[in-house]
């Protein structure tokens, strides 16, 4: 197999791909992944100090990429990003919505009962995953329906096929961006143009900043309860590092896939093939 066949498979050099909360633990791991396949990247993030970092990483391995703050829930501020991003290469060809996150606050517990759960910050998880994603379509979808061609990405979680137990506002959130998805895949492809693709990934469980602490305990570096329960229900027998999704993203926005879209991939070690028994 040559290496102008797998180029042209995978390949996605020129290509201007966007990527929302780009400084985040796993959308900073997609962002080095498509600048190593020639992408032009654009680290869209809230706190430009974050997103300059991962530009750095990207330019230290040879990668083109600049840094754009935004917030996701602020359109008019997308569209200013949006007129910076075309101002600079031209084209938006790929969006990866990874933007999203969970609060405290909207977890039950114990002392927290779902019926006492604040509605702001019920109304905050629900606006950040799921018109944190939608918003951003919107946008930056109108420039590829000027192309007629694009790759959108959204990030859901495995807790949309299965809710986690106290995460109530991010699993209906999550399961709310599969069922978009699937619905913006067809309006594309039906309204504007079958070279417009809209796909997803799930991931499962990798450790990050807003989970790690109800994951692996501080003091003693031992799973938690929570944790160890994960991983007995994850076949695979441990987390996922976060360049492992780099390989299922890249196919997905690549000529690879160019008959895929309406889908969502798990990558999750299993944890959704497994039943527990």
């Amino acid at each position: 197999m040559s290496a102008y066949y797998l180029e042209n498979l995978f390949g996605l050099s020129g290509k201007t791909a966007l990527v929302t909360g780009g400084a985040g633990v796993l959308c900073s791991a997609m962002a080095l992944g498509l600048s190593q396949v020639g992408a032009n990247v654009v680290v869209l993030n809230r706190t430009p100090e974050s997103g300059l970092k991962v530009v750095d990483q990207i330019h230290k391995v040879g990668g083109k990429a600049m840094a754009v703050a935004c917030n996701v829930l602020d359109k008019t501020g997308l569209e200013i990003a949006a007129d910076r991003v075309l101002q600079a290469y031209g084209r938006i060809d790929i969006l990866i919505n990874g933007a999203g996150g969970n609060r405290k606050e909207a977890n039950t517990t114990a002392d927290q009962p779902f019926f006492d759960l604040s509605e702001e910050a019920l109304r905050a998880v629900i606006d950040l995953n799921l018109i944190g994603t939608l918003l951003p379509c919107q946008v930056f979808g109108q420039t590829m329906v000027k192309q007629g061609e694009g790759s959108i990405l959204n990030v859901t979680s495995t807790s949309a096929y299965r809710p986690l137990t106290r995460v109530v506002a991010y699993s209906a959130a999550k399961a709310g961006i599969i069922n978009f998805t699937q619905w913006l895949a067809v309006y594309m492809a039906q309204g504007f143009s079958p070279r417009i693709r809209v796909n997803a990934v799930a991931p499962g469980f990798f450790l990050g900043q807003q989970n790690r602490a109800m994951l692996v305990d501080e003091t003693s570096g031992e799973l938690t309860p929570r944790g160890k329960k994960i991983i007995d229900h994850t076949p695979m027998g441990r987390f996922g590092d976060p360049s492992e999704l780099v390989g299922a993203v890249l196919w997905l926005l690549s000529p690879a896939a160019s008959f895929v879209t309406g889908v969502v991939i798990p990558v999750d070690g299993g944890f959704s093939a497994y039943s527990g028994v």
